[in-house]
């Protein structure tokens, strides 16, 4: 398989070089559409400074399962029809948090599209646990 793939290369290093090239491009492309990433301790510096916002868009059991102190909370589903509730915060980062980053990227671009500042909480509430960072009730 292995002995293929070389072959296959070797034989078509133009085609091999554009689909790297195109494969690069679009996770570029994709990464930067959802905006900054932070870690736990940038959001926490963020936070801390009264800089940022932390928005949880998880459902409504796993917020109440645990989030962060004094997270915003609209769900993810529900997020275009509130955007006017996040208007006293425009001033400020908007970082969100979902339970793993896969729906804060798409989230951000909506946020910075409607003119707020937004990032997004890298790996998202697991990344928080995995820190053995703390989580209200």
């Amino acid at each position: 398989m292995l002995a293929n793939l070389i072959e296959f290369v070797s034989t078509h290093y133009v085609l091999s070089g554009l689909f790297v090239t195109i494969l690069a491009l679009l996770i570029f492309t994709e990464a930067r559409k959802g905006g900054q990433t932070l870690s736990s301790r940038e959001l926490t510096a963020l936070v801390n400074s009264e800089q940022g916002v932390v928005l949880d868009v998880r459902a409504q059991k796993d917020f109440s399962a645990g989030h962060i102190v004094d997270s915003l909370h609209i769900p993810f589903e529900k997020l275009t029809a509130r955007m006017a509730e996040l208007d006293k915060h425009k001033s400020k980062t908007l970082i969100v948090v979902d339970a793993m980053g896969q729906h804060a990227g798409s989230i951000c671009r909506d946020l910075k599209k409607a003119g707020f500042t937004a990032a997004k909480l890298s790996g998202g509430i697991a990344s928080w646990r995995g820190d053995n960072l703390p989580l209200v009730k």
